[in-house]
């Protein structure tokens, strides 16, 4: 509840005043890219400055214990980042494979120096997007509720809070189920990791890539710009391709997720650190215990 309330009561304002001045429309989705660089970038930064505060304040908790700890952080962010464009890179082919796209030009993007200008600062908006969200959900709330009852219940807890908001009326329940197992992925990266340097780099690299490689939605955002590998238009049932929601909420995505989701909670802690670089036995058992 209160991780709901310090969400909402941080972004709704602002999202409010991005509706007023035009950046976004009625549905709330941005109108360009520039608008949507400022969608990613000032409510996340009033959802994250409320939970850090909240957490520094009240519980009186340092980073170190909301998963922004360990050695080699750069090297696991970008070991997460890749591995992010690839399962999406994956899970894209997959549907195009299953009859769910048709391929269009390839390389559409190289042709239009403003388009890859604006595919490069999406990057980085991605970037803070995607790690404000890691930092509250599996950085700061699946640790609190872990604490309070049992890991077991911070999956549940965070992920239940990472679905209810991102949920808008009507939408099918596949795309519920599809946040939900999103979320307990990441938990599970977040838990076997002992941080969440690889996850938000994980993250980062699946938002941005969903859009920029293949020209398609992303959680129902249009990015409005060519494809930087290969255009793909939906040409299969929805239960396939995602729908408007894009290829996140297609069955073949959702599989994906749930077995990685399996992977890693019966990986052993070693070889979660070795796939990183960080020596087994290495420096996030604080995190690992709070997390």
């Amino acid at each position: 509840m209160v991780c709901i309330l310090l969400v909402a009561f941080s972004s709704v304002p602002i999202d409010i005043g991005l509706e007023w001045i035009g950046v976004v429309d009625a549905e709330g989705k941005p109108v360009s890219a520039f608008e949507l660089c400022v969608f990613l970038l000032l409510p996340f930064a009033a959802m994250g400055a409320a939970v850090w505060a909240w957490s520094r304040f009240v519980e009186r908790r340092s980073l170190a214990t909301l998963g922004l700890t360990g050695g080699q952080r750069l090297r696991k962010y970008l070991t997460g980042l890749a591995i992010g464009v690839g399962m999406i890179a994956l899970a894209v082919g997959s549907v195009w494979l299953a009859g769910g796209y048709v391929g269009g030009d390839i390389l559409p993007a190289l042709s239009s120096p403003a388009s890859l200008f604006w595919i490069a600062i999406l990057l980085p908006c991605f970037a803070f997007q995607s790690g404000a969200e890691e930092f509250i959900f599996r950085g700061w709330l699946l640790s609190a509720a872990t604490r309070r009852w049992n890991l077991t219940a911070g999956f549940i807890a965070s992920s239940i809070a990472f679905t209810f908001l991102h949920f808008s009326p009507h939408q099918p329940v596949r795309e519920i189920v599809m946040t939900f197992t999103f979320g307990m992925f990441a938990c599970a990266w977040a838990w076997r990791a002992g941080s969440i340097w690889g996850v938000m780099g994980w993250h980062a690299g699946w938002n941005w890539f969903t859009g920029v490689g293949f020209a398609v939605p992303i959680t129902g955002l249009d990015l409005q710009l060519p494809a930087l590998l290969v255009q793909l238009t939906p040409s299969g049932p929805d239960v396939l391709t995602g729908g408007p929601a894009g290829p996140e909420s297609s069955v073949l995505t959702i599989g994906l997720l749930a077995a990685a989701t399996l992977l890693l909670l019966l990986w052993s802690r070693d070889s979660m650190a070795a796939a990183q670089g960080t020596p087994p036995g290495g420096n996030d058992t604080t995190t690992r215990q709070s997390t």
